[in-house]
This record gives C-alpha cells, sequence and structure tokens, in this order.
C-alpha cells in the first residue's frame, strides 16, 4: 500500500497528466462529439465474417449441413447490425490534421453502404477460394486445405484484405484500415485497402511483405516472404505538403513471381508478365514480360533474360 508520500506524489502526476491533456490536444486527444469506431468491434466484425466466409473452420459451434442456412442467415444478419453502427461512427466523426484543421468524410447512408458490402460478398468469397487453392497449389508442403486456412498467415492476410477492399472502394473511413492493421499484427503482412489484387493471390511464408496504397496486383501472382511492393521518394508541392492521390506502387502483372526480400519501387515500374524477379533484387524500372530478374555476381547490376510464355516458376 502505498504511504502518504507516494499518494501525494501519485496525485501531482494524475493532475500533470490532467493539464497536459486539456492544454496539449492535438494530436493525442480526440475532441470530437461523436465517437470513433471501436478497435475491438471492427475486429470482431472481422473474426464473425470469417466464422460465416468458413463456417466450420473457425468457431466453437459444430455445424449441420441441414441448419446451416438458418445458422448463417442469424450470424450474418448480427454481423450486418454490427458493422452498421462503426460505419455510422466513421462518417459522422470528425478528423483532424497537423496544425489543427478539421475535416470530414463525405457523409453516407451507413445502412446503405452495409447492404452494398453484403452484396458484393457472394463475388469477395469465389475470390477468396480461389486464394486458397493458389495457396494449397503453390506449396508442396501444404498437406490439405484446412491446414491452408487455418495456419497460413498470407491468406489470413489475403482474406482481410479481399473484405476491406470492398469497404475502401465503398468510401468507408478508417474501419478498413483498423481492419488491416489487425491482420498485419497477427500475420506480418501488410496490405494497403486500396491496393488492386487479381484471383489466386499467394503470399507464401507472409512475413514482412508490404504492399502499399496503389499497388496492382495481376492473376495468379506469387510472392515470398520480405517482398516491398513500395513508392519511391514521396514528392511534395510547392507547400511541402506530401503529394496524395498518385499512382506511387508498382504494377505486377499476370503469372510473376517475386522471391524473398526483393523491393520493387515505384508507381512506373512494371513488371511484365510471366516475370520472376530473384530474392534480394532491388528494381525501380520496369522490365519486358518473361523476364528473369537476378543480382549479378557484383550486385551492382541486373541480369534480365528472356523466359518463354509458361507455367510460372
Amino acid at each position: 500500500m502505498a504511504n502518504a508520500s507516494q499518494k501525494k506524489r501519485l496525485m501531482e502526476a494524475i493532475e500533470a497528466i490532467t493539464k497536459t491533456v486539456q492544454t496539449r490536444g492535438e494530436p493525442l486527444f480526440h475532441g470530437g462529439e461523436q465517437p470513433l469506431p471501436q478497435k475491438r468491434e471492427v475486429i470482431a466484425i472481422v473474426r464473425g465474417l470469417q466464422e460465416v466466409i468458413y463456417p466450420g473452420y473457425f468457431g466453437d459451434q459444430a455445424l449441420y449441413r441441414e441448419y446451416l442456412h438458418a445458422h448463417l442467415a442469424d450470424q450474418l444478419y448480427a454481423l450486418s447490425k454490427k458493422l452498421e453502427t462503426e460505419v455510422k461512427k466513421a462518417f459522422s466523426a470528425t478528423y483532424r490534421r497537423p496544425g489543427g484543421e478539421v475535416a470530414a468524410f463525405p457523409r453516407k447512408d451507413a445502412a446503405e453502404v452495409v447492404v452494398a458490402f453484403f452484396e458484393k460478398l457472394p463475388e469477395v468469397m469465389e475470390l477468396i477460394a480461389s486464394d486458397v487453392v493458389a495457396a494449397y497449389e503453390g506449396d508442396p508442403a501444404a498437406s490439405c486445405l484446412e491446414e491452408v486456412i487455418l495456419a497460413y498467415p498470407g491468406l489470413k492476410a489475403v482474406f482481410t484484405y479481399r473484405l476491406v477492399h470492398v469497404l475502401h472502394e465503398l468510401g468507408v473511413p478508417l474501419i478498413p484500415r483498423i481492419m488491416t492493421e489487425f491482420a498485419h499484427n497477427e500475420t506480418g503482412v501488410d496490405i494497403h485497402p486500396g491496393a488492386k489484387i487479381g484471383r489466386e493471390f499467394f503470399i507464401d511464408h507472409g512475413t514482412g511483405v508490404v504492399i502499399g496504397e496503389t499497388a496492382v496486383i495481376g492473376d495468379r501472382v506469387k510472392l515470398y516472404q520480405g517482398v516491398t511492393l513500395g513508392a519511391l521518394s514521396f514528392p511534395r508541392d510547392e507547400r511541402g505538403k506530401l503529394v496524395r492521390g498518385k499512382k506511387r506502387h508498382p504494377t505486377l502483372e499476370d503469372d510473376v513471381v517475386v522471391y524473398a526480400g526483393a523491393t520493387i519501387l515505384g508507381g512506373d515500374t512494371v513488371v511484365g508478365r510471366g516475370s520472376v524477379i530473384g530474392g534480394n533484387v532491388w528494381l525501380t524500372t520496369s522490365v519486358p514480360p518473361y523476364s528473369k530478374v537476378t543480382l549479378s555476381r557484383d550486385q551492382l547490376t541486373y541480369e534480365i533474360t528472356p523466359r518463354q510464355p509458361g507455367p510460372s516458376a
């Protein structure tokens, strides 16, 4: 138990903290009248969607096919109400920028956004199914689909991305980033909700992969651990502010394979279809289709050799 001197010091520290909160203000204090979306609720929605998109894989309840329709319908309706609550908060809140500027995102009908999201889910589920098969077919160590779904971090990150990309496209602020950062924390894979990714996408091993906001990835692309699809140095305007809204991240066309530790940068950088990018390559220029890019022996230049069209390596 604290003695009198310790209690006095504690009360003085608490008083100093509260005064700091009141006087310091932004960026540490959000003083808006409307509450922000709550991370625990948003994460619970991701987990709930995981249970209904992969029925029988997650959750403690045994599922029987004859009751599956009613069970999933109940879960989905409950999730729609939870999501509507958080989306409404996201649209209603005000947001701040350094210097005290206060802004608001364009207001939308939260119920309409949630309905549009649920209407897109069947299409999203088809993409997720293609990712599951790509993971199994792309890893000879995979023993079964259950192992891929339950244990592969790359698939979990892509699953979350598939959901949040729809919310991002619908203009929902904050929530998509909360969801992807939850997946990032659990898997080590950082995919921005704005990236555009095609079918049958597989990230092998997962840890350390970064995919930027304006990256474009075609169908049947495979990345290994530690790959970065990033931006070159960020351009600034005449006032020194970052230029936003331009393509900053590379494009990978169909059937590209990128090996561990490779870094591909720049919005104008295009990796042609069927190309293979070797491990630890640093690439800031486009390469033609069916190229193989590797470090040369002196590690100062790249060897780009034509490859014949065919299955990805």
